[in-house]
């Protein structure tokens, strides 16, 4: 049987040049997620093997959706071998769920021929991704920095003055006190002075009497509170 005889049997069945059309498209927008989530991406989350997921699923859920077409009875066969495959996998954050179902959306458009669909829906939300990252949308930042050293007694009153002549404003966070009693660890929430550098704050505060272990973390892009 030849495939044109094929094609009037079998009801919704794809031509080759139709298939490889759907597959590359599925890949192209599965690479162009994975992109933006790489770029958008903050946090020690990162991974690369769910890059080459949300590439991988893009073009799978294409496939498989070729392969059910329009017939009811495949869709649930299909359902029901699939449901035998455990997912065990613990999502470490949940933005990496949205880029999930936008490649299962967009392998679903590629496979059906929505070619329209799949790259302007892909490109519109990839859009909007990346201009919520460059705003920092939802994000509530307290702070520029996080300033911890220890300190004993003696040091008390030259710290505090030297903070506040580098610090526009500065909150104590936490006070942990040693073992034996004779210092503190401090943890200041600060904001630096537009002239001020806290790289010359940690030096000076390094030079103080009765201070040491001084860290000065900066909290804008890494620390959410």
């Amino acid at each position: 049987m030849d495939f044109d005889k094929l094609t009037q049997t079998l009801p919704f069945i794809y031509s080759p040049d139709q298939i490889i059309i759907n597959l590359i498209a599925a890949a192209f927008i599965g690479v162009a997620i994975s992109s933006v989530y790489k770029i958008t991406h903050r946090g020690l989350s990162y991974s690369q093997s769910f890059m080459l997921t949300i590439v991988f699923v893009t073009i799978i859920v294409a496939m498989v959706i070729m392969v059910i077409g329009n017939n009811l009875a495949r869709a649930f066969a299909l359902v029901g071998a699939l449901s035998i495959i455990r997912f065990r996998t613990v999502v470490k954050d949940t933005k990496d769920t949205a880029y999930i179902f936008l490649a299962l959306a967009a392998g679903l458009a590629a496979g059906t021929s929505n070619y329209f669909l799949a790259f302007i829906g892909s490109a519109f939300i990839l859009m909007v991704a990346y201009v919520l990252h460059l705003v920092n949308y939802g994000s509530i930042y307290k702070t520029e920095f996080l300033l911890r050293f220890r300190s004993s007694p003696i040091a008390g009153e030259m710290t505090s003055r030297l903070i506040q002549e580098y610090a526009r404003t500065s909150n104590l966070l936490n006070v942990e006190a040693a073992s034996d009693g004779s210092s503190n660890m401090m943890t200041f929430d600060i904001v630096m002075k537009p002239d001020r550098d806290p790289e010359k704050l940690s030096s000076e505060l390094s030079n103080l009497e009765g201070i040491s272990e001084v860290v000065i973390v900066a909290s804008k892009n890494d620390v959410d509170y």
